[in-house]
């Protein structure tokens, strides 16, 4: 184990990642870039699919304008410039899952360009380049069925894609992590993705290299593809950067190659080589028009920005008195922000609700995916009930998992269950006595200097009362009857 501890001592101390994010985002039209077929998730197999997303000879695509639209609302909210004059080129490659043996894409005139969004990090803030947003195509998805071989579902094929490329400005997993949540959040916010990861709606290449530290070149990059999870990323990302250090202390060269991450073994396996922009033969496509936006749409379509992520944090903190932690927590994802706003616009203690939100209710999450299942006007009566002293803390978490499990109204939770706090001082000195006639080696254990017994005692007092008591109440009391 110490040996273990002694080489990744020796990598962070000697080198440093360098990793740069390629992100696809699913844009939510309701009918795919270059035809009329639905992109509706879930369907059966091949029935979403027609001539022209299969790529059949004779078939010609035409632009669904929608896409454009939300291509360019993504890339004003990460402070994109807009090239008001783009086209389309086809990239070529051969992939089963690719029925034209091409993808219609953008190369040397993206849609958007030169952008940014700002992330928080345990290390503090920082600036993550957008380099590129362009709209892309989706391709099919292969079946590997264990009677049937490998089979080819083309139900994919021309949904329409956002494709996000970052500078290379990451320095750790943790970076990563905080620009894809950051980046994530503000798609949604835009109201132009749905950016469901577990649908593939939102996926990401990472794309890392190792320098040694203090060295202005990069190193050679491996990419690692359609990585679904942020928990993967992360761990994708701490092995590679391991991988790629041993490789190099041990005398070896790193090849440009796509590798794969398995999240079994949580190592990254090799792919194939990894292609250049040379390899795919990029050409404007010749059956496409160049995409113009008129001044006028553009000014249109910024007005159509919503307050996004950062903006609403501030106001939190402003308007609630929350902190940047909380708001940052809250303001992450639209639909919890939004639940927010509602239970703070029906409760005196708006920072009480954000507390019980971003603590209890986080913890009831499944996964990376946030399904509230309590209503604001249910979160602001038991954030009123705590900010009135009429329950305690702990009942007021309570209340949020019984609620969020079985539904009901907190108010009446509360009084067919008995569960209001108990205030009343005389009360709760007669259960510290009690309690310490009962753990009478507490008060030899305080007059030793041993100060821990002070929680042993308040404790106590919290089971007595069956978790009731007003505990700053129970603490003084606690401490008055422990020096007295």
């Amino acid at each position: 184990m110490s040996g273990n501890l002694e080489v990744g001592e020796k990598m962070a101390r000697n080198y440093e990642m360098v990793i740069g994010l390629e992100v696809h985002a699913e844009l939510k039209t309701e009918t795919k870039i270059f035809c009329g077929c639905s992109t509706k998730f879930g369907a059966e197999p091949n029935t979403q699919c027609c001539p022209v997303c299969m790529g059949m000879p004779g078939t010609l695509p035409v632009l669904n304008g929608k896409v454009v639209d939300y291509a360019v609302k993504a890339g004003l909210a990460t402070n994109c410039t807009i090239t008001t004059h783009s086209k389309q080129d086809r990239k070529n490659y051969f992939y089963p899952d690719l029925p034209k043996a091409y993808q219609i894409s953008q190369y040397d005139l993206p849609l958007c360009e030169h952008g940014y969004i700002d992330i928080s990090t345990g290390e503090g803030e920082k600036r993550i380049g957008i380099t590129r947003i362009h709209i892309e195509e989706d391709a099919g998805k292969l079946v590997h069925h264990e009677k049937y071989g490998t089979m080819i579902d083309c139900n994919r094929c021309g949904v329409p894609l956002i494709e996000i490329v970052s500078e290379p400005d990451m320095r750790s997993a943790e970076e990563a992590v905080a620009y894809l949540e950051k980046l994530r959040a503000v798609i949604m916010y835009t109201g132009v993705a749905d950016c469901r990861m577990q649908e593939g709606g939102f996926r990401c290449d990472v794309n890392l290299s190792v320098r040694e530290k203090g060295a202005e070149t990069f190193g050679t990059r491996t990419e690692m593809k359609n990585l679904n999870s942020f928990a993967f990323i992360a761990k994708a990302i701490d092995y590679e950067f391991k991988r790629q250090c041993e490789t190099l202390e041990n005398g070896g060269e790193i090849i440009q190659e796509t590798r794969r991450f398995d999240p079994d073994t949580g190592k990254t396996y090799s792919m194939r080589v990894k292609e250049d922009a040379n390899d795919y033969r990029y050409f404007p496509d010749p059956d496409l028009p160049y995409i113009d936006i008129p001044a006028e749409k553009l000014e249109n379509l910024r007005g159509e920005i919503p307050v996004l992520p950062d903006e609403r944090r501030r106001i939190y903190e402003e308007k609630y008195g929350i902190d940047r932690k909380t708001g940052g927590l809250i303001t992450g994802d639209r639909e919890v922000a939004d639940f927010f706003e509602e239970t703070a616009s029906r409760t005196k203690y708006p920072k009480t609700a954000a507390n019980l939100l971003t603590g209890e209710i986080f913890r009831l999450f499944s996964g990376e995916e946030r399904e509230i299942r309590i209503s604001g006007e249910s979160l602001a009566a038991i954030a009123d009930m705590a900010g009135d002293s009429y329950i305690n803390s702990s009942t007021a978490k309570r209340l949020v998992r019984e609620v969020w499990e079985n539904g009901g109204d907190p108010m009446q939770i509360v009084r067919e269950n008995d569960l209001a706090q108990i205030n009343d001082e005389a009360v709760i000195r007669d259960k510290v006595l009690a309690a310490l006639k009962e753990r009478p080696k507490i008060l030899e254990d305080y007059k030793k200097g041993k100060t821990s017994a002070a929680g042993a005692l308040t404790g106590a007092v919290m089971g007595l009362t069956k978790n009731k008591a007003n505990p700053e109440i129970v603490n003084r009391v606690v401490k008055e009857v422990l020096e007295g």
